[in-house]
């Protein structure tokens, strides 16, 4: 039977604009194995994870789960656990870092105000710190959303950590199974699919020169996804991959047509039309699930705008 990741790969279906939405990352390590909704279907206390999405619901944070790479059999749950915090936002960047012997904790999170990009909240709560190791590269290996995160997801995280990646974890779901193996890079944000050892590494590799790859990139995490198919557009079309210098500054109209407005640091501007089509021919968006046509956003046009007022 043919995967949905397999599908979508011959159809050579377009990945730019498929990127999961958070302006903030918050990772809790688990151990074990996940279920379909991992919150409340693993080995955390299912009225935990619970409270922990009704906490984050609007906030912009979005909440997932980690675990290193490797076998998960239940071994009982670790006594520390590592826990993450990033914010995405081009401008204020930043990703923390906890560990915690009580992951009720989260619960004394300000998710409010971690979701507007204040660090303060996690620092207090869990008494984290500026992360100062290598980027994060968080494989999702979620088999029991789609099968395909499995077989395809859990080889490359646990290459990577062969490899001596440190940085990387596996993570429950990034959306976009079909675009499997699926990957986010932390702190800045940008997601990656059908993603290989070799293409990560350089991607880790600009993360730490601060710089974006876009190729194979589904887009910022910090833009909804219009946002994610103009910022792309713009950096390829103008050759600009330093991170901190392209933004999302307006989004007008809705499905299916937007105009963005990217901004640069120096003042530069572009509207840029995008467009959401239907994917043809017919494909599954999942294993198991029924043909369908998936949104894609179309860039349609990229116009430089004269004004050249600071970016704000």
């Amino acid at each position: 039977m043919s995967r949905c990741a397999t599908v979508s790969r011959d159809l050579d279906e377009p990945i730019a604009g498929t990127a999961a939405t958070a302006r903030t990352w918050l990772l809790l390590e688990q151990s074990g194995p996940w279920g379909a909704q991992a919150l409340t279907m693993s080995h955390l206390d299912p009225a935990l994870g619970h409270a922990l999405e009704k906490a984050a619901e609007g906030t912009g944070v979005r909440i997932a789960l980690i675990r290193r790479p490797g076998r998960h059999a239940d071994f009982g749950t670790p006594a520390v656990r590592q826990v993450y915090a990033a914010h995405t936002t081009p401008g204020n960047v930043w990703l923390h870092s906890a560990t915690t012997r009580a992951p009720e904790q989260l619960l004394d999170l300000d998710f409010v105000s971690l979701g507007q990009g204040t660090p303060q909240t996690f620092d207090a709560a869990l008494q984290g710190r500026p992360h100062t190791g290598d980027p994060l590269a968080l494989v999702c290996t979620n088999g029991k959303r789609d099968r395909c995160c499995a077989l395809l997801g859990r080889p490359l995280a646990a290459e990577l950590a062969a490899s001596g990646v440190e940085g990387a974890w596996e993570v429950t779901h990034l959306g976009g199974h079909r675009f499997s193996p699926t990957l986010l890079v932390l702190p800045y944000g940008y997601a990656y699919g059908r993603a290989q050892a070799p293409h990560v590494k350089e991607v880790l590799q600009g993360v730490r020169e601060g710089r974006v790859v876009v190729e194979g990139c589904r887009g910022g995490s910090a833009w909804e996804r219009p946002g994610q198919a103009a910022e792309l557009a713009v950096r390829s079309a103008v050759r600009e991959y330093a991170v901190d210098t392209v933004s999302v500054v307006r989004t007008d109209g809705s499905a299916p047509h937007w105009e963005v407005t990217v901004a640069h640091a120096d003042g530069r501007r572009w509207s840029v039309a995008v467009a959401q089509g239907a994917s043809q021919p017919p494909r599954p968006e999942s294993c198991g699930s029924a043909l369908g046509s998936p949104a894609r956003m179309d860039v349609v046009a990229v116009r430089e705008l004269e004004s050249t007022a600071p970016a704000r």
